[in-house]
Formats: structure tokens, C-alpha cells, sequence
């Protein structure tokens, strides 16, 4: 459904409004959330993905499943990430990667008891908001890990790297004779190889704070956080919250076959709702004008008595699929009609007037410059695309 709204000088908006049951949004935010989901959804196509449409706006799902070569699969997963956050340029940011294979064989040679396996992990995955103290306080104190595996858990959690750490870790006298521990660090050298590949391994973090406390995950797992810096001389860069996140699940699709059968999973979520807030936000912060419409160029005139042309041009504009607005209003100024577009961001003014009429021409207006030229009324189409595909 679409209203249209009315105004001085015969301005109008069509607002598209959404089915009921779903929030309203504003022109501006529709614009936001727009590009945010083609940026999404281009990437989600480019690595060859199938859309399927869910019920759930918050988080946009892309996942690969079947059984593949180790890490290639959960490689490309980062990659995604690496190319929407870019693409949306929301800042510096970091994608903090850990394998759960490696975090219970860390729990297993630090002594932690099989049955504290999960306690223990959700707070270890609350060290992104709490110092390490506070969580060995809650650790002992709260789920009974005896001060000495507390410990020997602070040493390694606070770690955090790339191919060196690995290397290290795989040398690690306690953790290379865990068997799970070794699996998984095995899968993250090969990881790592990938992302070098992909041009993206400066992008991403070995963090083996990075826990993830949902129970599905058997592999690996990952999370990306915006950076800002944390003073004026840029000395350290903090997290400002999480925006994408995912692993590898092999067990939860089999949970709902009938006949039990292991579909191996990996895949990845995109904070949909923390983009738009974090984008929204910004947009208030530096008074940035943001495009609501995807017209191309305002037809217009120049003298009073012109209404049946200019809705004569703007017919041949659309029939052509030119994006195309007028003014409602018989006889608009000028002045009003050039303004529209500057507060609109309309790119291009379709004038006509008196002589352009005589003539056989329609002046081309552009909006950012202010150049004008005439352009013979049969090649007027070709010239909007033409400008238009370069802006």
C-alpha cells in the first residue's frame, strides 16, 4: 500500500507502508535499511548463495552445508563478513575467531570438571565486558573452580594472535597432548592459511576469550566487533559491540532429521538491528543529507503555462523507465523546483521553457554543478542514463 503526502509548492512523497504487524519506519531509515540489505544480500549472492525468506528481520542468515573439505567452507564464512562490513563502511573492525575444540581441550588440561565444561564457558565469554579478575571471582566464588584451574585458564584466555600464537599453542606441552585441543588447532593453522589466502588474515583474531556460549557449536566459532579508539592519540583500539557472528554447527541439523543423519553446517549471522542503530546514529551525528528516493531527475519549467508539457516530458521519461518526479502544481517557480531537488538530492533538472520548446531541446540541469546544456528532446534519455550511471 502507498500514500502520498502533500505540501507547499507541491511537493509529495509516496511512502511504501509496510504490512501490519511490522514496525513503521521513516523515509530516512527505509533508505538506511535499504542499502544495508542489498549490501548484505549482494555479498550473500556473489558467493553463490540461495535466498530463502524468514520471518526473523534481526539477523540475515548465510550457511553451507554438506560435507566439504576441512576449513574451505568456514573460510569463505569470514570472508562474507570481511566484504559486508566493508561494504557498509561502518568503521575499523576486528574478527575474533576460536574453535570449541579448543576450548574444552583447554578446560580439560586446566582441570575443570566435564560437568563444569559449560558453566565455565559462559563466563569466559563475558571477558569482553569484564576484566579477568572479575570473571575468576565468578568463577570461584560462584560455580565452585577451585583458584588453582582458574588460574591456568587466565593464562591462555588472555591470549590472543594469529599463525604465531597457533604455532605456539600447538607446542604447548598441556594442550598439543589434548586430542580435541590438537584438532582444533590443527583446523585454525589451516584456517588462517585460507584467510592469508583471501587477503584478510590481518583482519582477524586467534582470541581464545572468544567462547560463544550457545551449545551447538562443535568447531569453529567467530565474532566481529567494531573498533573505535579508546583516546585522542590513538593508542589502543576497544571494542564497541558486536555486529556479525557464527560458527560450525555439525550436530544441530541432524537434531531435526527423522533419520538422525549428520549434515556437517557452518555459517554466519548479521546483526541486522545493531547495523541500522549504529548507522542511524552516525547519520544524526554529522548532519549528513541521506537520498529517500531513487529518482533520477525532476522535470521542470521555466515559465507559468507549461503544466501540459512538463506532463507530456515526464510520460516519455517513464515510458523509457527513466525515474522521474514533477512538481504538483500548475504554475511552480523556478526557484522552488531547484530547490526540491537540493533538499531531495535529486541529481538532474529536465527544464523546459519557451525557446527550448521552439528549439527541439530540454535544458539539462545538474543539480551538484549547476552546468546546464541543452540536449536535443530525442536524445534526452540517453543523456540522463548516461549521467546518471556515472554518479
Amino acid at each position: 500500500m502507498k500514500a502520498r503526502l502533500g505540501g507547499e509548492e507541491g511537493k509529495h512523497k509516496f511512502v511504501l507502508k509496510t504490512p501490519k504487524g511490522t514496525r513503521d519506519y521513516g523515509p530516512k531509515q527505509m533508505a538506511i535499511r535499504e542499502r544495508v540489505f542489498i549490501a548484505i544480500i549482494t555479498c550473500f549472492k556473489r558467493h553463490g548463495a540461495e535466498v530463502i525468506d524468514t520471518p526473523v528481520f534481526e539477523l540475515k542468515d548465510f550457511d553451507i552445508a554438506g560435507q566439504f573439505d576441512p576449513m574451505i567452507p568456514d573460510a569463505e564464512c569470514l570472508k562474507i563478513v570481511h566484504e559486508i562490513l566493508s561494504d557498509l563502511q561502518l568503521g575499523d573492525f576486528l574478527i575474533k575467531v576460536n574453535d570449541r575444540r579448543i576450548l574444552d581441550g583447554m578446560f580439560a588440561v586446566c582441570g575443570v570438571p566435564d560437568s563444569k565444561f559449560r558453566t565455565i564457558c559462559s563466563s569466559v565469554d563475558k571477558l569482553d565486558k569484564m576484566p579477568w579478575e572479575e570473571v575468576r571471582s565468578e568463577m570461584v566464588g560462584e560455580k565452585g573452580l577451585s583458584p588453582e584451574a582458574a588460574d591456568r585458564i587466565g593464562e591462555y584466555v588472555q591470549l590472543h594472535g594469529g599463525m604465531d600464537l597457533i604455532e605456539q599453542l600447538l607446542q604447548d606441552p598441556k594442550l598439543s597432548q589434548n586430542k580435541l585441543a590438537k584438532e582444533g588447532l590443527g583446523d585454525m593453522k589451516l584456517l588462517f592459511e585460507y584467510l592469508t589466502l583471501f587477503g584478510i588474515a590481518g583482519k582477524v583474531s586467534f582470541d581464545l576469550s572468544l567462547a560463544r556460549g550457545l551449545d551447538y557449536y562443535t568447531g569453529v566459532i567467530y565474532e566481529a566487533v567494531l573498533l573505535q579508539q579508546e583516546n585522542d592519540h590513538g593508542e589502543e583500539s576497544v571494542s564497541v559491540g558486536s555486529v556479525a557472528g557464527g560458527g560450525r554447527y555439525d550436530g544441530l541439523v541432524g537434531m531435526f532429521d527423522p533419520k538422525g543423519r549428520k549434515v556437517p553446517c557452518v555459517g554466519v549471522s548479521i546483526g541486522i538491528e545493531r547495523i541500522f542503530s549504529i548507522l542511524e546514529q552516525r547519520l544524526e551525528a554529522s548532519e549528513e543529507k541521506i537520498r529517500t528516493t531513487e529518482t533520477q531527475v525532476l522535470v521542470a519549467s521555466a515559465q507559468k503555462k507549461l503544466l501540459e508539457e512538463r506532463l507530456k516530458l515526464i510520460s516519455e521519461l517513464w515510458d523509457a523507465g527513466i525515474k522521474a518526479e514533477v512538481l504538483y502544481k500548475k504554475n511552480p517557480k523556478l526557484l522552488n523546483q531547484l530547490q526540491y531537488c537540493e533538499d531531495t538530492g535529486i541529481p538532474l533538472v529536465a527544464i523546459v521553457g519557451e525557446q527550448e520548446l521552439k528549439d527541439g531541446v530540454v535544458k539539462l540541469r545538474v543539480v551538484a554543478t549547476r552546468e546546464e546544456v541543452n540536449i536535443r528532446r530525442e536524445s534526452l534519455v540517453e543523456e540522463i542514463r548516461r549521467r546518471t550511471s556515472q554518479l
